[in-house]
């Protein structure tokens, strides 16, 4: 679905439950707590600001007693393919987030990725896959990282392992085009950027990728992922825990300005192999 139809979608799904709360006598406060969201939940869905979840639909279904028509309406016009199932609720909380703070040991952050390294990582991840399916999953990530320019973009906090700056994905004009890419961003001040270094050896989360999600109205979340498959944490206990392990790992990674000569020095080397090949 298209950017476009997809924002007419929300604010279609919204007027609906406006109108429908309205009939029924329920202000916002009161269907949340029905639904066992906050009324400024309700809100934001009203206001197309927030995509709706599943869940949520049904609940609100049951509630105003629609015959499905929020389920519905959700499976028809708002669900969005181009993202695996366990990542869509995590892009749809990117949107709405405060605070972003993330983890990477491995691979560059998918909000910080250019479109020829997000192809190179869907091409290793499968070479048989169809130009086109390439080309889709590449502006879905493009489309993802605006958030990042918007006026109101979240604090976007990125800890890199060393081994990220290394790993040459795609060739090596591409690759020092990604890691210029993330001191644009960072010297633009919309990200900060921190580099752990191999001289740190063990860490906090070791080989884990982590996201760190805040909002304004809502309880601070947790992400992480493995093979296939990712948990979206939000019970308070295990959302700290994750917290303080990212505080730790800050204090062991190189400050701000060391990291951005690290990613330069980095982006050389990589520029110098290609002129070598």
């Amino acid at each position: 679905m298209a950017n476009g139809s997809r924002q007419a979608a929300w604010e279609f799904f919204g007027t609906e439950l406006k109108r429908h709360r309205e009939e029924a006598g329920l202000t916002q406060a009161e269907l949340g707590y029905r639904v066992f969201v906050s009324g400024g939940y309700i809100g934001q869905f009203e206001q197309a600001i927030r995509k709706p979840q599943l869940d949520v639909a049904a609940r609100i279904d049951e509630v105003l007693q629609t015959a499905g028509f929020f389920e519905r309406t959700w499976r028809k016009l708002i669900d969005d393919r181009r993202y695996a199932d366990y990542f869509a609720d995590v892009v749809e909380l990117e949107r709405t987030a405060t605070k972003i703070a993330t983890f990477a040991p491995t691979l560059v952050p998918g909000l910080l990725q250019t479109a020829p390294y997000t192809r190179a990582v869907m091409l290793a991840g499968n070479p048989f896959i169809a130009d086109e399916h390439i080309e889709e999953k590449t502006t879905a990530r493009r489309e993802r990282a605006q958030i990042l320019n918007d006026a109101a973009r979240p604090t976007y906090w990125a800890i890199l392992h060393e081994h990220v700056l290394k790993i040459p994905v795609g060739d090596a004009t591409a690759m020092a085009e990604q890691l210029d890419h993330i001191v644009r961003m960072a010297q633009q001040r919309r990200v900060l950027v921190q580099v752990l270094p191999y001289s740190v050896g063990a860490y906090p989360l070791m080989g884990r990728m982590v996201q760190l999600m805040e909002f304004e109205d809502a309880p601070p979340t947790a992400y992480t992922e493995a093979v296939y498959s990712g948990n979206l944490l939000d019970d308070p206990a295990l959302v700290k825990r994750v917290q303080d392990a990212y505080d730790l790992l800050r204090a062991a990674a190189l400050p701000a300005e060391a990291s951005l000569a690290l990613i330069k020095s980095a982006a050389e080397d990589h520029r110098r192999c290609g002129s070598t090949t």
